[in-house]
């Protein structure tokens, strides 16, 4: 019971202390992450020690880290990196490669060995996702070509996380790395690993997918996506591989599944929950008295690191044609140290490449170089953008870069979806209908699995950055309600609705949906036009007829809107009429 006490004990303390620190932080506009950094340090061990054992926190959140590798994975869609190719095989792999280098040149300079300061340098060439990415897209430039670039660089960088542990790794000085078996063996086990993976989401994750989708059941969704990351982690862990590339191939894998959404929805909350304790727990295990004996130090070093990384990728920027301007943006952006490397410098420390004092200072650098970076973003602000790229040339930064989404993909949505397909509009389409999805993907659709009437998957599936939400679903599954917390969330999209039905459009009364289209009267009118015709009434009298009709419908719609009291009703919803071509 002791031990439970003090479990529920520090959980109360580590979420309060982190709530506080995250809304105050935000409020000055600071990020969440350095919020959580400095609760962490403030209950840590140093300064009030509310909070002991940071070593067994940081383990069970690292597993926060697996999470958000699993997600880059999710993103990976083989068409998405053959057209971002150039900028992210090229722009960033230079990036961090050159970053890399010029920083453990610096480091060198400050009398660290050349192993030390290779595995100090390496990880300070990585920029923070957790930071940069949010910033981005709360700005509204994620979709910019300045946003792709710097989306590119930092997708380079999760993709790079998995061979710079395992150079840090090749020069451990700790014996028991080295008492495994040879190199060859590994390369094989690790080949093997990939392979068994690979097969066992084509053969097993998928099927298993499917069977549960035809159930309905979120709860088993959410528990087989956690079980799918933890499980694959957890073999390449017993195989003394990484945790975080076992993570990365299971969200590869997945990633052109129709249910990549629905798992990115669902895995995101145990991702940011668990990200935010590891950052809590790097700010506990910060060596504060360390640091205080060298504040000029880790502020002149910090310094360095922000000049350095500016300056390379202003460089580089500059040599992939981008303008000077956009290019010096960029530079600043990305000039912060990322998450990953508190990861790198705990492997470093493990393999007795630097020592824990040097760890907390370097760590005590990134941190205080992430604090730069919202004010090293407004500055960016001041500078002339480019203009926003249209059309379907590339994919989103994010998401799949749709200008509308789709929910239903039965026989209504299917018409309106491909109709706007053939204009080339990027359209990405959501249903729950597991037999449907499969029918589609024989026609060559890409339907995607889940309940697109939850805001979080909207979320993933790109409803921000869209400029249409279309809701084709049956029968009464849309409410006002709905559609309110939709418009809330996602102010920018214009939201259509189908209504099956005269009820369900009075229950839309009030809605901020722009049109509610009235399926059966639109069917209905158009087969009264064609028994007109084939009676050989004049054309002119049709549509004398048909606007009567709409009149008077018109009429008793808003006498029922009257009756429920509300203002101008009918002239809140608007009723497409389909109308014939010459």
């Amino acid at each position: 019971m002791h031990a439970e006490a003090s479990l529920l004990r520090d959980g109360a303390i580590l979420l309060g202390f982190g709530l506080g620190f995250v809304l105050l932080f935000r409020r000055l506009g600071l990020g969440a992450t350095l919020g959580y950094l400095v609760a962490g340090a403030v209950v840590g061990p140093h300064l009030l020690g509310l909070v002991g054992d940071a070593e067994t926190k940081m383990g069970i959140a690292e597993i926060g880290i697996v999470l958000l590798l699993f997600i880059v994975g999710l993103e990976l869609k083989p068409s998405r990196l053959w057209r971002m190719k150039e900028e992210i095989f090229g722009l960033g792999l230079i990036q961090v490669v050159a970053c890399g280098l010029a920083i453990t040149g610096i480091v060198l300079l400050a009398k660290f060995s050349p192993e030390a300061a290779l595995a100090l340098g390496l990880p300070l060439a990585l920029s923070s996702t957790a930071q940069v990415l949010p910033m981005l897209q709360s700005s509204g430039r994620l979709r910019t070509p300045f946003g792709e670039r710097a989306f590119s660089i930092l997708l380079f960088q999760d993709l790079s996380i998995v061979p710079l542990i395992t150079i840090v790794a090749a020069m451990s000085r700790n014996p028991a790395d080295h008492a495994g078996p040879p190199g060859w063996i590994l390369a094989l086990e690790t080949v093997a690993a990939i392979a068994g993976l690979i097969l066992a989401g084509r053969f097993l994750l998928r099927p298993l997918f499917r069977l549960i989708g035809n159930w309905n059941e979120r709860e088993m969704f959410v528990f087989a996506g956690l079980f799918t990351v933890i499980a694959s982690a957890a073999v390449m862990e017993l195989l003394g591989l990484s945790t975080a590339l076992g993570a990365f191939i299971a969200g590869v894998m997945l990633a052109d599944s129709p249910y990549r959404h629905e798992l990115e929805a669902d895995v995101e909350p145990f991702r940011s929950i668990l990200l935010g304790l590891f950052f809590l727990a790097v700010g506990m295990m910060l060596d504060l008295p360390a640091i205080a004996e060298r504040p000029a130090f880790v502020a002149a070093m910090a310094a360095a690191l922000i000049v350095t990384k500016a300056g390379v990728i202003f460089l580089i920027g500059l040599a992939f044609r981008m303008k000077w301007r956009q290019a010096f943006a960029l530079g600043l952006l990305m000039s912060q140290g990322g998450e990953f490397g508190f990861v790198l410098f705990a492997q470093a420390q493990n393999g007795f490449l630097i020592a824990p004092e040097a760890a907390s200072l370097f760590g005590a650098i990134i941190t205080l170089s992430m604090a730069t970076t919202p004010f090293l973003m407004a500055a960016t602000r001041r500078i002339r953008e480019e203009p926003v790229v249209s059309g379907g040339e590339r994919d989103g930064p994010v998401t799949d870069g749709a200008n509308a989404l789709v929910v239903g993909y039965g026989r209504f949505g299917q018409t309106v979806a491909q109709m706007l397909i053939a204009q080339d509009i990027p359209v990405t389409l959501i249903d729950r209908d597991i037999e449907m999805i499969d029918i589609a993907a024989d026609f060559g659709a890409k339907v995607y699995y889940g309940d697109g009437t939850r805001l979080d998957l909207l979320r993933q599936a790109g409803a921000a950055e869209a400029e249409l939400i279309l809701f084709c679903l049956d029968d009464d599954q849309i409410s006002a309600d709905l559609l309110e917390n939709v418009h809330a969330a996602f102010p920018n999209a214009t939201i259509l609705v189908r209504a099956y039905d005269r009820r369900a459009l009075l229950a839309l009364k009030g809605s901020p949906a722009a049109y509610v289209v009235r399926e059966v009267l639109e069917s209905a009118v158009k087969m009264a036009r064609l028994a007109l015709t084939s009676l050989k009434v004049d054309i002119g009298e049709i549509d004398r007829t048909e606007a009567m009709y709409r009149a008077r419908d018109k009429e008793r719609l808003a006498a029922q809107y009257a009756s429920g009291d509300l203002r101008a009703a009918s002239d809140r919803i608007i009723v497409q009429s389909e109308r014939e071509g010459a």
